[in-house]
């Protein structure tokens, strides 16, 4: 399974997400909870806990890889995302297709794909450019240190905001699955799923170094729901 890393920006850093970020986390879920429509983002410190609680769990089972994001002007905790759906292509192709553990040694097994999803921000953070950079670190070390394949995103296909910003990034949509889950509001929902190839790399990334370089500009500064 992937091991725990850092990952600095200029403007944001990525931690291992853990016991010590329980406080700081439940106060940057409690400061707007107005743009948690879509996104589940724990409410009070003991929620918190056990949303930490689960997170590392699924570290240590080898089906995430959580962190806590940090502005790096001054060390607030903003929010949280994470790598999961870890998918390994080695050994004999299954049957029917479906997520597969690692080979070997899994503490030093990489994926093959990966899915970047979990990811909820503060209201002071959105619009700031942290979202963009954080998952500009992110897709880096898919494609550079893991060397994936591929990288996908989803979101319920009812949150045009979320899609929007995934869309900004340049991933591609491949469909919309009609009627897949129950949303936090209860209602059946859609999933829109969407991907970035190895391939399209190289130029996904030149498009958000660009942006990260030039800071958010206007539109931008609207606020993003949760992704």
């Amino acid at each position: 399974m992937p091991v725990p890393v850092f990952l600095h920006g200029r403007g944001v850093r990525l931690e291992p997400l853990g016991e010590r970020h329980v406080e700081a986390l439940a106060a940057a879920a409690a400061e707007d909870r107005g743009g948690y429509v879509f996104t589940p983002v724990p409410h009070g410190v003991e929620a918190t806990k056990r949303y930490v609680a689960e997170a590392v769990a699924a570290r240590i089972s080898g089906r995430a890889l959580p962190f806590a994001v940090v502005r790096a002007a001054d060390g607030l905790v903003v929010g949280s995302t994470r790598f999961c759906e870890l998918d390994y292509w080695q050994g004999p192709v299954p049957w029917p297709p479906a997520p597969r553990e690692p080979l070997g040694d899994p503490l030093t097994a990489i994926p093959d794909a990966t899915e970047i999803g979990g990811t909820w921000l503060s209201p002071r953070a959105r619009g700031t450019g942290i979202n963009t950079e954080a998952k500009l670190l992110l897709l880096r070390h898919a494609f550079e240190t893991w060397d994936v394949r591929r990288v996908s995103l989803r979101a319920d296909a009812r949150n045009l905001r979320s899609r929007a910003a995934i869309e900004r990034l340049g991933a591609a949509l491949e469909g919309v699955r009609r009627a897949h889950t129950r949303g936090l509001d209860g209602m059946v929902r859609g999933t829109a799923f969407y991907s970035i190839l190895d391939e399209e790399w190289p130029h996904v990334r030149e498009r958000l170094e660009q942006r990260v370089a030039a800071g958010p500009g206007p539109e931008r500064l609207r606020p993003l729901m949760s992704a």
